[in-house]
């Protein structure tokens, strides 16, 4: 039985996420980092015209504006309502309209069966609660319909990303998952189960090369990603532990660089058929 207790816990913590994405510069992160991801999804759930689409934790529209592009009748949640202003620019310049609508992956405002394809790129997966994220997906989506996504892998780049700075970031609430979990097949498998079928799931990679070299790609992490920010913002009266950090990211990120200089990150795109 959930008690008034854990409502209001479960609104404490959805601000705090809401609070987490409206820092820094998200948009620019997926438009200037990954913006070849949104169309690789929409292509691998082969969304055609006339598709009703949810973009779920959709940001600024990287994959639901690609959606609209093709044609389809396109919805775009999010949490973080703030993140829509810079997607309704973009749609804009595309020539195309979707209906932005806030809302928490784990709780969808939209009634069962009502979409054709419910999606999301690099979205869901940092829900805190995955079960929960996973039963509302399957829940709006018809049968026969198809759920996409695209997660970063645990051992990926983003993966490691996450693991150099989790000992610096505030301590994650109780009974949440690591969001690189999504990019798990064997914990893809889990979460969706027998509510699914033809469930495929490929690993592929894409390039970063925005920044020249390691110390420039650090402080655009500092300066443009969530995550990034609350980390140091969570020790930023310690300047024993930021200087950890800062030395501790730079080697991470100096590791990581290719010879050709860029860095790259591997991703798990998942499809698969509601039953």
């Amino acid at each position: 039985m959930t008690t008034a207790e854990d409502r209001e816990a479960d609104r404490a913590l959805k601000a705090r996420h809401r609070a987490l994405w409206a820092s820094g510069d998200y948009p620019a992160v997926a438009s200037e980092l990954i913006p070849e991801l949104g169309g690789d999804l929409v292509h691998a759930c082969g969304i055609g015209a006339g598709d009703r689409v949810l973009d779920v934790a959709a940001g600024a529209g990287n994959a639901a504006i690609p959606a609209a592009v093709a044609g389809a009748v396109v919805t775009a949640s999010d949490l973080t309502p703030e993140l829509f202003a810079a997607g309704r620019t973009a749609a804009a310049a595309r020539g195309v309209d979707l209906e932005w609508t806030e809302a928490d992956a784990e709780a969808l405002p939209f009634a069962d069966d009502a979409f054709d394809v419910v999606m999301s790129c690099v979205g869901v997966m940092f829900a805190p609660h995955h079960r929960a994220a996973a039963d509302e997906m399957v829940r709006v989506c018809r049968p026969g319909g198809t759920i996409g996504m695209i997660n970063w892998t645990p051992g990926g780049f983003i993966g490691r990303l996450f693991a150099t700075i989790k000992p610096y970031a505030p301590p994650p609430p109780a009974g949440a998952s690591p969001p690189p979990l999504w990019g798990d097949e064997d914990h893809v498998r889990e979460l969706f189960g027998d509510r699914v079928s033809a469930l495929t799931m490929r690993a592929r990679t894409v390039r970063l090369d925005h920044c020249a070299d390691a110390l420039e790609f650090r402080e655009y992490w500092k300066r443009n990603y969530g995550p990034t920010i609350a980390a140091y913002g969570f020790i930023a009266d310690d300047a024993d532990r930021v200087a950890a950090l800062d030395r501790d990211f730079l080697a991470f990120l100096t590791e990581w660089q290719q010879d050709d200089g860029a860095w790259e990150a591997e991703y798990l795109v998942v499809t698969a058929t509601a039953r």
